[in-house]
């Protein structure tokens, strides 16, 4: 993906399916946090992008009819969007993975994440006015690769043909199949199809509980993480840069 292309991608607005409403922010805005102030008013499907260079940032606003501890595995749901937005325009040897809960990875490095939020004053057996869920995924490092860098960029990974305004065209779609599934079947199909991408350990074997904590059973026991509490940490995310790791 050359400079040119992506720097064409961002003069052009996506095209995204019926019933979303685009918001856009310039450069130094925050789509994560815009998307939070704006959720209650804006409603479901509002999706805020950010026209950066060097990132593809956006975020989504979503409206659960769930509780609250349920509503959560929408971020397995937006997770599986991503990915598979992603892989579409991805070189096809290599696939893209997850790190439990939000990182996304692909030829062993860091490319992007995403994070989930909801209102603060929410119980967990409430169902949320709204939730919003933040992407980012690195375009380039915008540098040469340095020792020790473990965070990969779109460009120098060989996605030849893909911008900001393609991505998130893909993630829209992508969301709105997810969700059908999830109005048919539930939210356990979601957590199965991020399952399915997770970047697994040998001898463990994973589960995604109905909060969304994930279970690792080995010879040795079992271990169960909680997914709020992973989602507060966003190990992913630089939080002098704003993008993810390198």
């Amino acid at each position: 993906m050359s400079s040119a292309h992506r720097s064409e991608g961002l003069r052009r607005e996506p095209v995204l399916p019926p019933g979303f409403t685009l918001v856009t922010l310039r450069e130094s805005g925050d789509a994560f946090a815009h998307a939070q102030e704006i959720a209650a008013e804006a409603g479901a499907a509002t999706l805020v992008w950010v026209r950066r260079f060097d990132l593809v940032e956006f975020a989504v606003v979503l409206e659960p009819d769930a509780p609250l501890r349920e509503a959560r595995l929408a971020h397995y749901l937006a997770m599986n969007a991503l990915a598979d937005a992603l892989a579409v325009h991805c070189p096809p040897e290599r696939p893209i993975l997850f790190r439990w809960p939000d990182a996304m990875i692909y030829d062993h490095g860091l490319i992007g994440g995403g994070r989930l939020a909801w209102p603060g004053a929410c119980g967990e057996d409430e169902v949320p006015d709204w939730l919003v869920f933040g992407a980012m995924v690195r375009a380039s490092t915008m540098s040469p690769f340095e020792i020790g860098q473990t965070g990969v960029g779109m460009e120098e990974e060989g996605f030849e043909e893909v911008d900001a305004v393609d991505l998130i065209e893909a993630f829209s779609r992508h969301l709105m199949l997810g969700v059908a599934h999830w109005q048919e079947d539930g939210p356990k199909g979601a957590a199965r199809r991020w399952l399915d991408r997770l970047d697994k350990v040998v001898g463990t074997r994973h589960g995604i509980e109905p909060n969304g904590d994930l279970v690792a059973t080995t010879q040795m026991g079992v271990e169960r993480r909680s997914l709020v509490e992973a989602l507060a940490e966003t190990a992913w995310l630089d939080r002098e840069t704003g993008g993810p790791k390198l």
